[in-house]
């Protein structure tokens, strides 16, 4: 059985060193390790994905730990298959790309716990963001969410702009697979004017984790950016077909 982590941070990068000499030390991590996936840093932190036995992941967090000056809070599933084959860390100019100015200290208080959320967005007066890419809303998404209708994250902003008035909608609820969009753009909502925003706090996969099936608001499977393609409420490999195309797309480039 494979393990699978997802882990993510805003935080800045260790001051001594470069941003550089952390990715060839975290390459080095890896391959000590023994794990594959993929990591990306910048200087306001830093998102990845690895896989492996659960020896070799624990043994990989405590290095991460280390190397990063933190204390990784991971999200972890399990598959009968390693949904991960390349090893690689990249040095981004953000850990998610939303090409906006984002003042993130004004996400504090924006946080919504899985057990809370289900009374959050049965609210009529709360308007429901999936905050992911239309393929992935296809794949799945809450009762009642909106789908933006984007192809990739840096396009939410323009979704905003011409669609929502802080004048209007109140009270806005976003999610998305794992919580680090949502961890920039709730204060990036707050920013432009938007004075009620909220976040689920762990994204999908923690609501899949601890909230049970009967009382889930979560429709359909959850898309994941791994060979999976979607997980099911159990955190299992689910049955979707790729609404993205991302392997398909692989497969005919070779």
């Amino acid at each position: 059985m494979v393990e699978i982590i997802a882990f993510y941070e805003f935080q800045d990068m260790p001051a001594l060193r470069s941003l550089e000499e952390t990715r060839e030390m975290l390459k080095a991590a890896i391959h000590t390790t023994g794990v594959r996936g993929t990591i990306i840093i910048a200087e306001e932190g830093y998102n990845g994905m690895v896989c492996g036995t659960s020896e070799q992941v624990a043994d990989f967090i405590a290095a991460a730990n280390e190397l990063l000056e933190t204390t990784l809070k991971v999200k972890s599933s399990f598959h009968d298959a390693a949904p991960f084959r390349k090893i690689d860390v990249k040095i981004k100019p953000e850990i998610v790309t939303l090409k906006r100015p984002v003042d993130m200290s004004l996400g504090a208080g924006t946080h919504v716990s899985a057990d809370a959320w289900n009374e959050l967005i049965s609210d009529p007066e709360t308007f429901v963001l999936d905050t992911r890419n239309h393929y992935e809303f296809d794949t799945g998404t809450f009762a009642n969410a909106v789908d933006p209708n984007t192809t990739k994250f840096s396009e939410l902003p323009d979704f905003v702009e011409q669609n929502l008035d802080p004048d209007k909608h109140k009270r806005i609820a976003m999610f998305c697979t794992g919580g680090i969009r949502c961890e920039k753009f709730a204060p990036y909502l707050k920013g432009v004017g938007f004075e009620e925003v909220y976040q689920l706090d762990g994204g999908i996969l923690k609501y899949l984790e601890v909230v049970a099936p009967e009382e889930s608001l979560w429709q359909g499977e959850c898309f994941v950016f791994d060979e999976r393609v979607s997980i099911d409420h159990q955190l299992q490999k689910g049955e979707a077909p790729d609404h993205s195309q991302r392997h398909a797309n692989a497969k005919s480039a070779k």
